[in-house]
């Protein structure tokens, strides 16, 4: 399990993924992310990095921390 460095990453939906690929709807909920407008907050971790960016066409990058 990756270690609380204490940095955080907000990711918004900003596109449905309905009628995307099985593996980015899945992608989607690992996120948290289920609807439209949808804000999470998420530690900053290469896993997370990785799945924001096989989504990047569905989600924002809010702000860093």
């Amino acid at each position: 399990m990756a270690q609380a460095s204490g940095k955080t990453i907000k990711v918004k939906q900003i596109r449905s993924g309905v009628k995307r690929p099985k593996d980015q709807q899945e992608t989607l909920r690992g996120l948290g992310l289920a609807k439209i407008n949808r804000v999470r907050e998420l530690e900053d971790t290469p896993a997370v990095r990785g799945m924001i960016n096989k989504v990047q066409h569905l989600v924002q990058v809010l702000d860093q921390d």
